[in-house]
């Protein structure tokens, strides 16, 4: 897999995703790359309604069987879901579960207009029939499933790209 440049792939989606916007649009992140992103998108894109945030620790369906994280995060969405057009941001798409699990907790807060979902990549290796409406990059390759790639972010706020070994 080349280098993958996470700034350059984060103006890249704002791009894609400007012509779309409405007044009414809102943006939902989903914990923890996925809010980064979103927190930078709603930013860049000057969008009205204030940023959501999803934690889905609660609502994946292998809760049972892996058991809470480790440090579940505050889900809000300060706006009125109901007729709102969301976009739902994650930072990779992988098999789709954990956008399954968002749109769940999503429709909880409301019933919303429409549902987008936005990625900085696409990695492959899809087990649910989810696919994002933005998306800045995808793999040409599917990664191996025992390899992740994840959003980072430092002290200065600057985001990349790192892949890593999954843990056993």
């Amino acid at each position: 897999m080349t280098n993958l440049d996470a700034e350059a792939l984060c103006r890249q989606l704002a791009e894609q995703i400007r012509p779309h916007l409405t007044p009414e649009t809102a943006l939902v992140g989903i914990h923890t790359g996925g809010l980064w992103l979103a927190e930078r998108l709603h930013r860049e894109l000057g969008i009205g309604p204030p940023l959501g945030a999803i934690d889905v620790s609660f609502y994946r369906d292998d809760y049972a069987s892996k058991g809470l994280h480790a440090s579940p995060q505050r889900t809000g969405i300060p706006f009125n879901v109901d007729g709102a057009p969301v976009i739902l941001v994650d930072d990779v798409l992988y098999t789709g579960r954990t956008t399954r699990a968002a749109l769940n907790e999503l429709f909880d807060f409301g019933r919303p207009a429409s549902v987008e979902l936005a990625v900085l990549v696409d990695r492959g290796n899809r087990e649910l029939p989810i696919a994002a409406r933005y998306c800045a990059f995808t793999l040409p390759e599917a990664l191996p499933r025992d390899q992740n790639l994840e959003l980072q972010r430092d002290d200065g706020g600057r985001l990349c790209l790192a892949l890593t070994q999954t843990q056993r």
